[in-house]
């Protein structure tokens, strides 16, 4: 099995199955058990398809004569990888990328007609490279979700935010890779020493331009191998995640919980801004999730942390009014990190309408944990504004005793002077997030 049998049978699995492709394709890597080179090219195809899928339809229709939505699915994604690869990569010769489309075609397909259906629509594509057929431009949004690959419904509720230019710079942006992120755990190392202990396996690495204690990273291969990630002298995180505890600004000796904490960053984030004294209660709905953040503490020797499984939207007498800093990064529809996982953008709309209800329910729950005097924090990785400023909004009315609090952030997030802030990837250039910081009154 080789990169682009691994892309294909990952594409496939997304489409036929709903899952997302980061985990599928992991999976499909381990079975496959490609090196490192043909492991990052089978990302590279995955990843890539997603994001110019529409794109790629766009142009197989109108070589082939039967409807897209006709085809097998092995099929349309051999065609999608052989048109990606033409389009989009540049060492890749067009002749192997639609012979091995053919091969795969003819491995996986059910109809034995189907390999030279493929090879003369590719062929077709091919000859025609230098003379594409036009995006109608006549309709904006339907022009920005194909040249960008994301679907109407999503391209129209940005341009109410943004407008047509700015919302076609967010789209590029999402399409682009997002950077390796590592933050250094001060309570092991410093910033130099894990440059130092880093460079000795040969990664590379690079200051974040504005976010102390933050390594840009390159070259990493499995990060989970490397030496100095088993020491626990840093974690993965967007700048974003740890942004949002910045604001809700945890000190030493307090009493912390994180209602919805799973994978763990910002918990690890918090304990880190605590040195380490205090309580941090980390909590997720999951018993596997528990492990997960269990695991990350260990390593990272945050001792402080106490991982547990609790339903955030269900309230625990124990606890009312008996923490310094609540934070809840609610669930959400997930539409900030677009760049990471590509796939999100092609959610049905329709699961989404119930998130605003269970992000409300949930915040509403986590208030009552709040000592007086105290923070509560909500963070989505979201941009849309009903998943974000009108549960807050909605929280508001029903909670008078709490108000929203300025923060500064560093970098060109700035000071957020209404208490919440929405950062962009083409603006910030970290995840999509929202982050707003309420403090009860007393």
């Amino acid at each position: 099995m080789d990169a682009r049998e691994v892309a294909l049978l990952t594409l496939n699995a997304c489409q036929k199955q709903g899952g997302w492709s980061d985990h599928i394709l992991k999976k499909q890597l381990a079975l496959a058990g490609l090196d490192s080179r043909d492991g990052a090219l089978a990302t590279q195809l995955c990843f890539g398809v997603l994001q110019n899928q529409i794109l790629l339809d766009f142009y197989l229709s109108k070589f082939s004569n039967l409807p897209l939505k006709r085809m097998e699915g092995k099929v349309l994604q051999a065609l999608r990888l052989g048109a990606y690869q033409m389009l989009f990569l540049d060492r890749i010769p067009h002749s192997a990328a639609v012979n091995r489309a053919v091969e795969l075609t003819r491995t996986h397909s059910k109809n034995p007609r189907a390999a030279g259906m493929v090879n003369a629509i590719l062929r077709n594509l091919e000859r025609n490279l230098d003379h594409l057929p036009t995006i109608p431009q006549d309709d904006p949004v339907r022009y920005l979700s194909t040249l960008y690959s994301h679907p109407e419904w999503l391209v129209r509720e940005l341009m109410l935010d943004l407008g047509s230019g700015e919302t076609g710079k967010l789209l590029a942006a999402h399409n682009s890779p997002a950077p390796i992120t590592a933050m250094v755990n001060t309570l092991k190392t410093t910033r130099e020493g894990l440059q130092e202990a880093l460079r000795a396996e040969a990664v590379q690495t690079s200051v974040h331009p504005w976010l102390d204690g933050c390594l840009v990273l390159e070259k990493t291969g499995d990060i989970e191998r490397l030496s100095a990630f088993r020491q626990g002298l840093f974690y993965i995180q967007d700048p974003a995640s740890r942004l949002a505890v910045l604001a809700a600004g945890p000190e030493p000796g307090m009493r912390v919980l994180d209602c919805c904490a799973a994978p763990g960053g910002k918990s690890f984030a918090a304990a880190l801004r605590m040195e380490g004294q205090g309580e941090l209660l980390s909590c997720d709905l999951h018993p596997h999730k528990k492990a997960l953040i269990r695991a990350g503490a260990l390593r990272l020797g945050l001792e402080l942390i106490t991982p547990m499984t609790a339903d955030a939207a269900v309230f625990r007498p124990q606890w009312a009014r008996s923490f310094d800093l609540v934070l809840v990064d609610a669930p959400c529809s997930g539409l900030g990190v677009i760049r990471k996982k590509p796939d999100i953008r092609y959610k049905d709309p329709r699961t989404l309408e119930g998130l605003p209800a269970i992000q409300g329910a949930i915040l509403g729950n986590a208030a009552g944990y709040v000592r007086p005097g105290g923070v509560l924090l909500y963070s989505t990785c979201t941009v849309l504004r009903r998943e974000n400023e009108r549960v807050v909004l909605d929280f508001l009315a029903g909670h008078p005793d709490f108000r929203p609090e300025a923060f500064t952030l560093p970098g060109p997030a700035g000071t957020a002077g209404e208490g919440m802030v929405t950062l962009w990837p083409h603006r910030h250039g970290t995840d999509g997030f929202f982050i707003c910081k309420l403090r009860r009154e007393g």
